[in-house]
């Protein structure tokens, strides 16, 4: 969790966002559109920067957490992770217990989910202290019986600890990672989430961007300058480590393209950079620069990339705040955000990535917009503005076939939180 510099941000110009990528030149994949076969609103406890997962079976699982806006307007601190399921494909959601104070479930910031092949669910959270504006702990919850019971470990306690992530090998090793002002930190489980190991660091500075996890248990990690909660910027931080023996030794791997990372204004927003292994092996690295959404696949674990612009619009205007997910041999989930204020929109793609030298082939939902308000910046305005209530939409790609996204409903105003969560056929052709 950090200062939320995107309740803040209010760019001059809106990003037009081609649907298919067209104008990066996709070929045979432009033109193609997502199709909203699902749209459900969960409303009654917020559900900011939420995360979305799902069981071999189909259940589907959504967290988030309450964030600042709940707390000062409701007097009702969160305390205990908040986790939702659905056993209908997404038409309806039900509350999951998982656990308490004293069971080890406290958290009320950052959240993650990642699921293991059996069926076994992993819900990675933080604590935030927003009176000091600084991280308190890193704690993870397991469930092998889809949500009915939970066992909670404590992995660190450290001031600042900061932005936690979950990924799961094939063979049912699970690893967390997170940062803490003194690099990003790594911890494993081979048992299921029975014991974990001590923390090992990753990178001795930088920010715990994004984690995953591949087919032959390579990892990989978005090291960023930003770390503990924006209290700190590493100027040579901005690599992806990459570990090949379960995390038992990382490799500094350089990362394609041009950022700024500083908080500057004007300066495309950033905090998490997302990473995904597709079942052959191959990494991506999703990232905006300006108008530019770019997408790079590395074939030799992050030693060389080819990159592609998947949409692109002109002049000064920006995409923000990418996710990305693969599932399947070159077979990619991709959202982001762009705009402000009115005109604030994300954007959910599926990405076909072929053979060497194809470029890939984007099919998009048209823009949506999330129910998700902010006080307004403007000094002594009662006005509010819309606002991505986090710095990502998550995407997932279902094994029905089908794409889903949760987006956050937060509305002070009509006190009104939750989420949104969607479905969307992916066109013939737009998956292998």
């Amino acid at each position: 969790m950090r200062m939320r510099r995107t309740d803040l941000f209010v760019p001059a110009l809106v990003l037009a966002l081609a649907t298919s990528g067209a104008a990066a030149g996709e070929g045979e994949g432009a033109g193609a559109q997502l199709a909203v076969t699902l749209h459900v609103e969960q409303v009654g406890y917020p559900a900011r920067e939420p995360m979305l997962a799902e069981l071999p079976d189909g259940t589907l699982f959504i967290t988030g957490y309450a964030g600042a806006v709940h707390a000062e307007s409701t007097g009702e601190p969160q305390t205990v992770p908040r986790l939702w399921k659905s056993t209908d494909r997404g038409a309806h959601w039900t509350s999951v217990n998982v656990g308490t104070e004293r069971d080890g479930a406290v958290g009320n910031s950052d959240v993650d989910l990642a699921v293991a092949r059996d069926g076994t669910l992993y819900l990675v959270t933080m604590g935030y202290d927003r009176k000091a504006g600084e991280g308190t702990h890193v704690a993870v919850g397991v469930s092998g019986d889809a949500g009915s019971t939970w066992r909670w470990t404590m992995l660190s306690k450290q001031r600042l600890d900061d932005r936690p992530w979950v990924a799961v090998e094939p063979n049912g090793t699970a690893h967390v990672i997170w940062n803490d002002g003194a690099g990003v930190q790594h911890a494993l489980s081979r048992d299921r989430g029975a014991s974990w190991s001590r923390p090992q660091r990753v990178h001795p500075e930088g920010g715990s961007s994004h984690l995953a996890a591949g087919p032959r248990g390579e990892l990989a990690v978005r090291v960023v300058p930003l770390s503990a909660s924006g209290r700190m910027y590493s100027e040579h931080a901005d690599l992806v480590a990459v570990s090949t023996d379960g995390g038992a030794t990382w490799r500094d791997r350089a990362v394609p393209g041009r950022r700024t990372w500083a908080p500057v204004e004007g300066t495309t927003p950033r905090w998490v950079e997302p990473v995904a292994w597709d079942a052959a092996g191959d990494l991506y690295l999703l990232w905006t620069e300006a108008s530019r959404v770019w997408l790079a696949r590395s074939r030799d674990q992050g030693a060389s990339w080819a990159s592609w612009v998947i949409a692109e619009a002109g002049g000064d205007d920006l995409a923000y705040f990418p996710y990305l997910v693969a599932r399947g041999a070159g077979d990619l989930a991709a959202s982001w955000f762009s705009g402000a204020g009115e005109q604030l929109r994300f954007h959910a793609c599926a990405v076909r990535v072929g053979g060497a030298g194809s470029r890939p082939r984007v099919a998009c939902s048209s823009p949506l917009t999330a129910d998700s308000w902010a006080p307004s910046a403007l000094p002594d305005s009662l006005a509010r503005a819309r606002s991505p209530a986090g710095e990502y939409v998550p995407v997932a790609l279902l094994t029905d076939g089908e794409l889903a996204v949760a987006s956050p409903i937060q509305d002070a105003q009509a006190a009104r939180y939750g989420f949104s969560f969607w479905r969307f056929r992916i066109p013939a052709g737009g998956r292998p």
